[in-house]
């Protein structure tokens, strides 16, 4: 099967090559090619940030999403790969609880999100709430 020459290229364990760009546009280019089941995760995932941080900047940045706050920095981020999507708390040991996956960065910790995962029994809303109000990472 080729893809239409419109469709984004997806990299190792199928994470979507997008360009860089800031606001809604590239957000929305990324979550609708990435593959399957993952996409509407994405979507969900996306309502919920913009649910719990309405001022929220975004950004597709290293094929990416990015989110954060004007001028302070990114809190989260997350990305594709073949059997899961990894979300990243850039000040994950600040939060409480601390997501479950450690990181080689000593402040950034993970969580995955697996096919037919519930996020709605998960800290999700929290988390992302937590990490909005901590100073986030400059990239």
């Amino acid at each position: 099967m080729t893809k239409a020459p419109d469709e984004p290229k997806l990299l190792s364990g199928g994470n979507p090559q997008i360009a860089k760009g800031y606001g809604d546009g590239p957000i929305q280019a990324y979550i609708a090619a990435m593959p399957g089941w993952k996409s509407d995760v994405g979507r969900k995932l996306d309502a919920l940030i913009v649910k719990t941080v309405p001022d929220v900047h975004k950004a597709v940045k290293w094929n990416s999403p990015f989110y954060g706050i004007e001028g302070d920095g990114w809190f989260l981020s997350y990305h594709c790969f073949a059997k899961y999507i990894k979300l990243t708390f850039f000040r994950g040991t600040s939060l409480d609880p601390v997501p479950p996956v450690a990181s080689k960065t000593p402040e950034t910790r993970y969580f995955h999100i697996h096919e037919g995962d519930d996020l709605d029994k998960t800290p999700l809303a929290d988390w992302i709430r937590q990490a909005s109000r901590l100073p986030g990472e400059r990239m």
